[in-house]
């Protein structure tokens, strides 16, 4: 039986945020920078999306069906695609049509809120599943959370929305001496098959490819299939999983990316064992080899393939839960674009540009970062955030009277001066047991800055306003 080849890519471009001082808190509420936003995705669209989908597109007409990917598109993605790049969507839609591609579900909003709120994790994938089905044509039967983020609590609740198979990094603290070159199960929910990323063939391609200092540089179609070949023939299916920027943006075109993904297929195809399958083809092809314990969250960014990219220091901490102590506040508010917006602010990406990981990780940190220190981002995050504090509490304030009056003109039930008093003994009881989430309530948004003069005096002691850049920042983000 034929040994099986999953490739698998990423594509995401968060929507970076305008800086405070361009704004002001209590009045501005747009929080998107569109030029930033505009030239990095026709940049990025430019190098990699349009050359690397003809590409992609090429080989499967080529191979007339032999040649199968995967991709997972974000919502921030497909936003972007539609105001600054719509040729990029078209040529996605393109693909699609050929029934070799799959795409795959995910957050909307590239979000941790499978890690912090289980409601509003199934409303994002719920709207991407909608998104990827309104685009391309494909209900995602398959799923990977945020930067491959997977635990077993995590992928039973993705099987309960119905998916069956999900994808996650195949990390060495998790595995021990087993091989990822299996499809595993969710160890909660045995009906969830796991794929798991063989890092090791994934970052020779998307970190090493143009590394000259790398001893196996070059690296050639050739050389990469003979790797393949090298493999335990037991093995069942290696999943080659990474961002799909590594073509023509992580690696540049100069670097002979194109011409080996152009090469790769028909030598693999050619002279190996291995067959292209999409990675729901390939978990109905496979079967379970046992289930994979994975207690504790494990993603795979960086060499602990943990979660300290994006919650690895008090930064961070503060920033997630502060938009998540949000959640009860915007559902019961109804409003649409109070909802947008704070799942764009949900984006993982402003977590991780706050990371002071600075040793083995640091240029990873660093790509694509606009903030000159993680204290910048910190700052410039928690100032957005309590505008839009404000903008809940504004909301909360316009519905109570409304509530209200509603009460007020509602007909009287006739009850006996007997059951009229016990009910407003029980209303009193109510009243007393609900007026403590009011006052919590309250207090959030006090601290989340009402006026300007509060943000700085309360801001200096959590570094998130102008007074606070001026002492936390270092000397060189202090020039800018």
């Amino acid at each position: 039986m034929k040994q099986t080849l999953c490739l698998y890519f990423q594509v995401h471009q968060p929507f970076r945020l305008r800086r405070y001082r361009f704004f002001d808190i209590g009045k501005d509420h747009y929080y998107y920078d569109d030029f930033s936003n505009r030239s990095i995705m026709r940049k990025i669209a430019e190098r990699c999306y349009l050359p690397a989908n003809a590409v992609i597109l090429e080989l499967i007409k080529k191979h007339k069906g032999k040649f199968k990917v995967s991709y997972s598109i974000t919502g921030s993605a497909l936003e972007q695609f539609e105001l600054y790049a719509p040729d990029v969507l078209e040529s996605f839609k393109a693909l699609a049509k050929t029934g070799c591609v799959e795409f795959i579900g995910e957050t909307y909003s590239h979000s941790l809120s499978s890690l912090a709120h289980p409601r509003e994790f199934e409303v994002q994938v719920k709207r991407h599943s909608d998104a990827m089905e309104h685009y391309f044509g494909q209900r995602p039967k398959t799923f990977r959370n945020t930067e491959l983020i997977y635990s077993d609590a995590i992928g039973e609740q993705v099987a309960k929305m119905g998916f069956t198979t999900m994808l996650t990094e195949g990390a060495k603290h998790v595995l021990g001496w087993k091989s990822p070159n299996f499809v595993y199960a969710n160890a909660n929910n045995p009906k969830l098959k796991i794929l798991l990323r063989n890092f090791r063939f994934s970052d020779d391609i998307a970190f090493r490819f143009s590394d000259r200092n790398w001893n196996e540089f070059p690296l050639t179609a050739e050389k990469y299939t003979a790797w393949l070949n090298a493999t335990d023939k037991k093995d069942e299916v290696v999943n080659l999983f990474m961002d799909y920027e590594t073509f023509g943006e992580h690696q540049w075109a100069a670097s002979g990316i194109f011409e080996f993904l152009r090469y790769l297929p028909r030598t693999v195809i050619a002279n190996s064992n291995f067959e292209f399958l999409t990675p729901t083809e390939a978990s109905k092809k496979h079967q379970v080899v046992a289930p994979v314990l994975v207690p504790h969250p494990i993603s795979w960014a960086d060499e602990e393939r943990d979660l300290t990219a994006w919650l690895g220091n008090e930064l961070q901490h503060e920033a997630f839960s502060k938009v998540y102590s949000l959640s009860e506040q915007i559902t019961a508010s109804n409003d649409a674009a109070l909802q947008k917006d704070w799942q764009a602010l949900q984006n993982s990406d402003h977590f991780y540009y706050m990371s002071t990981k600075w040793f083995s990780d640091g240029d990873v940190h660093k790509y694509f970062n606009p903030y000159e220190t993680p204290y910048d981002a910190f700052i410039n995050y928690m100032n957005v955030l309590s505008d839009f504090l404000l903008r809940v509490k504004n909301t909360a304030s316009a519905v109570a009277p409304t509530v209200a009056k509603e009460k007020k003109i509602s007909p009287a039930p006739k009850t006996t001066a007997k059951k009229a008093a016990t009910k407003t003994t029980v209303a009193k009881k109510a009243t007393a047991k609900t007026t403590v989430k009011p006052t919590v309530a309250k207090k959030v948004v006090k601290t989340a800055a009402p006026q300007k003069a509060t943000v700085k005096k309360t801001t200096v002691k959590k570094a998130s306003t102008k007074t606070a850049t001026k002492k936390v920042t270092n000397p060189k983000a202090s020039k800018k």
